[in-house]
């Protein structure tokens, strides 16, 4: 095992190496077992049958966690390296073994897509038992959205303009790689075809104009890509005298009474 850490450098494929080696030396272990004694299988197989139905009853979760990695093996819907939701638990899969599935777990009381550090152990009966959202399997890339409040008076022609080149200059490579992976989505499933390109849309109430900015970015970049979005929408806007953002603070103006 140390001469597989020390002579693969890729990460992936030292993972998936020491696994192979993992299953290769049980699988040879039990067949050397029974090899040996094969002679008093016989009579074992007796003895079984009838504590078989006690035991499966008693391993019905082992059991079922053997059933949920078979499944995923044969499957192939979660890998090493995805970023799921299961149950309550969100974060990056870290390993997958015949009776647990461990994650690297994202957010709780951490803001944001971002590790806090628990590495959590989950059976396999999750497959059966929890509802599963897989961020990155089939599809890579998240829709985000982001909204900005500019004063009524603001020019909102000029607001969409520079908000929607704000986007299509940060985000318009994912919604070109995007596009790749949702041709395959629509050739694998019954799925309609999607906007990816980035897009600006507005309401307004008596107050204010709100806009609402969605694009395509990629699941690991959702974080980082949404603060550099607003810190070019700062420096724009700053530099933009026809557009003022929005505040509910109470704008007070004070009167000189007299000369």
């Amino acid at each position: 095992m140390r001469l597989l850490n020390k002579g693969i450098q890729n990460t992936d494929n030292k993972y998936r190496a020491r696994k192979a080696v993992n299953f290769t030396s049980s699988f040879f272990l039990l067949a050397v077992v029974l090899f040996v004694f094969s002679d008093k299988l016989g009579n074992l197989g007796v003895a079984l049958g009838v504590v078989g139905a006690g035991i499966a009853f008693a391993l019905q979760e082992v059991i079922i966690s053997i059933a949920g990695w078979l499944n995923i093996v044969i499957t192939g819907s979660l890998g090493v390296g995805q970023r799921v939701k299961i149950g309550e638990v969100k974060g990056d899969i870290i390993d997958i073994g015949v009776m647990n599935t461990t994650i690297m777990e994202l957010g709780d009381w951490v803001n944001g897509d971002l590790y806090n550090g628990s590495i959590v152990t989950m059976a396999n009966s999750f497959v059966y038992k929890e509802k599963i959202k897989n961020y990155s399997a089939e599809y890579p890339f998240l829709w985000d959205e982001l909204e900005v409040p500019i004063r009524a008076e603001s020019d909102h022609n000029k607001a969409r303009e520079v908000f929607k080149r704000v986007l299509e200059e940060i985000c318009g490579d994912f919604a070109s790689e995007s596009t790749k992976h949702w041709d395959r989505m629509t050739n694998k499933f019954r799925i309609e075809e999607a906007q990816v390109q980035p897009m600006v849309t507005l309401e307004f109430n008596e107050e204010w104009i709100t806009f609402t900015l969605r694009y395509i970015v990629d699941y690991k970049k959702r974080r980082t890509t949404k603060d550099l979005i607003y810190s070019r929408l700062l420096e724009e806007i700053r530099t933009e005298p026809k557009i003022s953002i929005a505040a509910s603070a109470l704008e007070v103006t004070n009167m000189n009474e007299g000369n």
